[in-house]
């Protein structure tokens, strides 16, 4: 019996010995992790400074042309900075970005959009754009707001069209085929309802999590989508480098 109680005992210390070691190798680890995580943090800073002070001379040639379209993404708690918005919008601005979408899920950003407007100075509606038809150079930066309930109304009333459609194509001795429906199809309904929308070349998120936080799907099959962090950390020369890296990319694709 002492032998065996021995051996038991033996076992249990060896046992804690390596339940320590391993819990010492994971603090470890973590440590490490964080460490990397804490050093890329404070090399992406510095490069942002670096960036706006214009001492990387490779960012000051934006080909901001071929940026035809930009969506923001923010998130709605973060959407109630309409100083912050207003400022990011000024950086736009000032670096020749012409066409922005605003977008958040509850629709801050709409609501707050005459307050935005009368800040901006020479920012105009899509849709005031839309219903005037000029040939002049756009002088001036379009912006659209949208939200999630947006895309929720553009989906309801293109499947009631297509619904409707292929109701009258039943009632005129056509066959009712409900187990088709093609990607064209919803496009050439969210045409035809006006909810289609331009397709944003680069998308932005302001947020804390990586995700473009129900933007409309359709509007984003060749967007390049970037995660900007958080709006309280947003950096002028974090944005420059996230434009400049867009139009470094090259597109294989048909538009």
């Amino acid at each position: 019996m002492d032998f065996r109680d021995g051996l038991r005992n033996l076992y249990h210390s060896i046992l804690s010995i390596v339940n320590l070691v391993l819990q010492l190798l994971w603090y470890f680890l973590q440590i490490i992790v964080s460490a990397w995580y804490f050093i890329l943090a404070v090399g992406k800073l510095f490069e942002s400074y670096l960036i706006s002070y214009g001492v990387l001379k490779k960012y000051k040639s934006l080909r901001i042309r071929k940026l035809q379209y930009l969506a923001i993404v923010i998130e709605s708690e973060d959407a109630h900075q309409t100083s912050k918005v207003v400022k990011l919008l000024q950086w736009l601005d000032s670096l020749g970005v012409k066409n922005v979408c605003l977008y958040d899920m509850n629709g801050v950003l709409k609501k707050s959009k005459e307050t935005i407007f009368q800040k901006m100075g020479n920012a105009k509606s899509i849709e005031e754009v839309n219903e005037g038809i000029t040939h002049h150079v756009q002088d001036h930066m379009t912006l659209e707001f949208v939200s999630y309930v947006d895309g929720k109304e553009a989906v309801a009333k293109a499947a009631n069209l297509i619904f409707v459609q292929k109701l009258k194509n039943y009632n005129l001795g056509g066959e009712l085929d409900h187990l088709i429906l093609l990607e064209r199809h919803l496009n050439e309904a969210l045409q035809i309802v006006g909810c289609k929308g331009p397709e944003p070349d680069l998308l932005l998120v302001y947020g804390p999590v990586r995700s473009h936080l129900g933007f409309p799907p359709w509007r984003i099959r060749y967007t390049e989508i970037v995660h900007m962090g958080p709006l309280n950390c947003m950096r002028y020369g974090s944005l420059i480098k996230a434009i400049y890296n867009f139009t470094k990319v090259k597109q294989n694709y048909g538009r």
